[in-house]
Order: structure tokens, then sequence, then C-alpha cells
């Protein structure tokens, strides 16, 4: 059985080491990359307790993608910065590469099965992250009239 520690807690920090050093890239500084590193730790502590199929992916990206509309609007900055660094944790990197390993091997069943659950996964990624910036857009100007004559 696994450990709060070896099954969360150890996974959610790599995580958000690896979302840190992918700021770099992006040239985030500051507060961003600690704003970087929760989302992406965020997004993957949803991901193993929501049981990583390809739901759990779409509920990890939907979750990302509020976290990061919402720290995009309180910082000022753009939301692409912060979703695609805290998305990039969950691309099914390894998928695409066994798919290709099971296709030159001539294992097709296995190559279908892999490409199939790898392309959902994407697919669930984008679809969760598509949805949680249309409805935040939607509503935001509402929210904002909503809370704007209050302290």
């Amino acid at each position: 059985m696994e450990t709060i520690w070896s099954g969360y807690i150890l996974p959610c920090l790599c995580s958000f080491l690896a979302c840190v050093g992918f700021t770099l890239v992006f040239n985030i500084h500051g507060v961003g990359k600690l704003i970087c590193g929760v989302g992406g730790a965020l997004g993957w502590l949803v991901y193993l307790l929501a049981g990583s199929t390809i739901f759990a992916a779409f509920l990890a990206s939907a979750v990302i993608g509020l976290f990061s509309e919402i720290m995009a609007r309180l910082r000022r900055c753009p939301v692409t910065g912060y979703l695609l660094v805290a998305l990039l944790p969950l691309v099914p990197g390894g998928g695409i590469y066994f798919a290709m390993s099971y296709c030159v091997a001539g294992d097709i069943q296995r190559f279908l099965d892999t490409l199939l659950h790898t392309f959902g996964m994407a697919s669930a990624l984008a679809v969760g992250a598509m949805l949680t910036a249309s409805l935040f857009r939607a509503a935001y100007p509402y929210l904002r009239r909503k809370t704007k004559g209050r302290p």
C-alpha cells in the first residue's frame, strides 16, 4: 500500500519543481515561479486523487485552468504562462514514446491502445483548459460587477 509521502506528496513536490524549472523557458520571474509551481502541484494532486484516468486529466486541467485564470487576474499577467507551465507535468510524453516504440517493434495492438489512450489524455487536457477559460471569461464581467461596490 502506498504511503501518503510516496503516493501524493513526493509526486506533487516533483511536479512543483519541474514547473519552477520550466518557468525559466517561459521567462517568468519572481512570485510567478511559485505560482506556476503551485499550479502544477495542484493539478498533479487532482490527477492522482481522481484516479489517473482520462477523466482525471480533464479534472486536473480544469482545476489548473481555473487556478491560472484567478492568479493571472490577481497579478495582472497573461494567463498563458501560468496555464502552459502548470499543464506540462500532465502532458502524456511517456505515452507518445511507448506508442512509437510499439509501432517500431510491430506490436500493432499495443500501439493502437497506447496511441488512443495518449490521444484521449491530450484531448482531455485541451478540453479542460478551453472549457475553464471560456466559462471564466464569460462569468468574469458579471462577477466583477457584483463585487465592484463592495469593500
